[in-house]
């Protein structure tokens, strides 16, 4: 199936392409717009200066025509203090009076953004204003007098000098003004090649992306169709029967397994119609509403359903809401798990746990009775063998030195076997009593245990008078949660039985081990190199008075190990030997990880050494 994408990546992917595309369109209003907008710029600026130019020729033009019409005036005028009053001379002075006025505020007013011109056209208007009258003068005075009047019209044209500054300031701008626009005509050439450079690489890098995209979007559907026939593939492997239920809980999708429980489902079938009334309970239809509509989860619904083979079976549905991936469609995904057999074995499982209970009931009351019957006849035999005993005592004194060695050793024979009869009867005891009695657990320090029993031990053999010391070897050992007392009768027992059974040994060597096991469990061992057993007769050593050796070479009753057993086996332990006759035996026992305890300071002062192995000889 193809790989989920978490929302936390998704939505920093949105994000990451949301910067992308805004960084384009900030890229594209850059290349596009700005030159667009500097162009226009510039196309302005040398309007403007376009306009400047055609406003100097104006203003020459406008000069031009104020010094013809003046000339013409005063020609007009000096024609008429000649000639008389001629009406041509009349007309044109009359005309230049009239249009002189116009032509000088024209002339101001294309000037009127420069000072300096506005003071030549304003000395330029009264130099004209003072030729006009003298015009007036001469049109007024008789014909006589004309010609002295008309002397103050010999300066032929004194406003020539005002109309040239004006002329050539005007010249001066309309060079400044034509630099002007031809640098911002070569700006806006290079403006309009960088843009389109710049347009070009643009139109580049959306080519390149588009194609990238294009190619991105590719791949991810050719990765798509291959996650939808991996998922199929994935479906249709799926053993368990699955499928989509859109709102009116139809069909939209399933598996292989699907139609193999149920029959051949049709396209947007109702779930209703599917498999011969196997989905008509309304307890299933109403979960499965609660799903859809509400978007609850269903989870481990136990239904009985008769499929379309016409076998009754128990399965689990599972259902959860969900969305389509291509749509905003929100569909219930249907897992059903056949658990027909599994209900079987656990209904036979609890039959067969039924049973056991009974049987185990039974047993108990078995080992009640049996123990209620060791601890009854061990309490009744010990009057009559105390009877036996005393009797046999006073028997022999009664004989005192006349009785014969047969009659000795009858005596003899009846009081060793109450003897050996009575420590039967206190093992049978301590037996029962193992069994019977409540464990009360505490911290054992199993050093302490052994250290007590191995001095208990070791006075015993000096007082028998034994000559060889038995060398012990004892590892460092834990403190463990268990029943003091009754640990105390297993190293008893089996510190005992080494003690006992490596007596005819040259060099009497107990070794008592530890070892933590890999599960947390502790391991114990007692190991000695006396004379041993074979193996093929291991299974009788942890029985009730069973023995593997004569009461003659190696005293005892054998209940010892069979207590050890019980005790361990009540601490959720097990016990077992490895031997072989005259090579020693080594019995392993172990204590269950649970009965741990914290070593306290205590016993790390008696134990101060915990890694080096102990020897001593006694």
């Amino acid at each position: 199936m193809a790989d989920a994408t978490t929302p936390a990546s998704a939505s920093t992917g949105s994000v990451r392409q949301g910067w992308r595309r805004a960084l384009f369109a900030l890229a594209v209003l850059a290349v596009v717009i700005v030159p667009v907008l500097v162009l226009k710029q510039l196309a302005r600026d040398a309007q403007e200066a376009t306009d400047l130019v055609a406003h100097t020729f104006q203003v020459e033009a406008a000069a031009a025509q104020l010094a013809w019409t003046v000339r013409e005036v005063e020609s007009a005028a000096l024609l008429q203090a000649i000639s008389g009053d001629v009406p041509l001379a009349i007309e044109r002075i009359s005309r230049g009076r009239r249009d002189i006025p116009g032509q000088i505020a024209a002339l101001s007013e294309l000037t009127h953004d420069n000072p300096r011109q506005q003071m030549r056209i304003g000395r330029l208007a009264e130099l004209v204003e003072s030729r006009l009258e003298v015009i007036e003068q001469v049109h007024r005075a008789p014909q006589a007098e004309r010609g002295e009047v008309a002397l103050a019209l010999a300066d032929r044209f004194p406003i020539k000098v005002l109309l040239t500054e004006v002329m050539q300031d005007e010249r001066a701008l309309l060079g400044s003004r034509t630099r002007d626009a031809d640098r911002q005509r070569e700006q806006a050439t290079w403006l309009g090649w960088a843009a389109m450079a710049a347009q070009l690489l643009l139109l580049g890098a959306i080519t390149w992306l588009l194609w990238r995209q294009i190619g991105d979007r590719l791949r991810a559907q050719a990765l798509g169709r291959t996650a939808e026939v991996r998922a199929q593939a994935m479906l249709q492997t799926v053993r368990d029967p699955i499928a989509l239920l859109d709102q009116q809980q139809r069909v939209v999708m399933h598996n292989s397994a699907f139609n193999e429980l149920y029959g051949e489902v049709a396209p947007l079938q109702r779930l209703i119609d599917v498999g011969a009334g196997a989905w008509r309970d309304p307890v299933v239809h109403q979960r499965l509403s609660d799903v859809l509509g509400r978007g609850r989860e269903l989870w481990d619904l136990e239904s009985a359903q008769t499929t379309a083979d016409g076998v009754t079976r128990t399965v689990v549905l599972n259902a959860r809401r969900m969305l389509l991936p291509d749509s905003e469609e929100r569909v219930a995904l249907l897992t059903i798990s056949d658990v027909s057999s599994q209900k079987a074995v656990q209904t036979r499982v609890e039959e067969l746990n039924r049973q056991l209970e009974g049987k185990v009931e039974q047993v108990s009351d078995v080992n009640r009775e049996l123990e209620a019957f060791s601890y009854s006849v061990s309490h009744d035999l010990r009057a009559p063998l105390r009877h036996v005993s005393g009797f046999a005592d006073k028997l022999g004194r009664h004989l005192g030195e006349d009785a014969d060695d047969k009659s000795k050793h009858y005596v003899e024979v009846i009081s060793s076997s109450a003897r050996r009869m009575s420590q039967l009867i206190d093992d049978l005891l301590v037996y029962s009593r193992l069994g019977r009695s409540a464990i009360r657990l505490q911290a054992v320090d199993m050093q302490s245990l052994v250290s007590e029993t191995r001095a208990m031990l070791d006075a015993n053999a000096e007082a028998d008078g034994r000559t060889v010391p038995v060398q012990w070897r004892i590892a460092p050992l834990p403190i463990v949660v268990s029943d003091q007392n009754m640990m105390r009768q297993v190293w008893l027992n089996l510190l005992g039985n080494a003690v006992k059974y490596s007596a005819r040994s040259a060099r009497p060597v107990v070794e008592v081990e530890y070892e933590r096991l890999d599960d947390g469990s502790h391991r114990f061992t007692v190991r000695d190199n006396g004379a041993g057993f074979d193996m093929a007769y291991a299974g009788k050593l942890f029985g009730v008075f069973q023995r593997l050796h004569k009461a003659s070479e190696f005293p005892g009753t054998g209940i010892g190990l069979a207590s050890v057993r019980r005790v361990l086996g009540r601490h959720g332990g097990r016990i077992w030997a490895e031997s072989a006759p005259d090579e020693g035996a080594a019995f392993h026992f172990t204590l269950p990880a649970a009965l741990d305890a914290p070593v306290s300071g205590g016993s790390s002062d008696k134990h101060p050494d915990e890694h080096r192995l102990h020897e001593s000889t006694t």
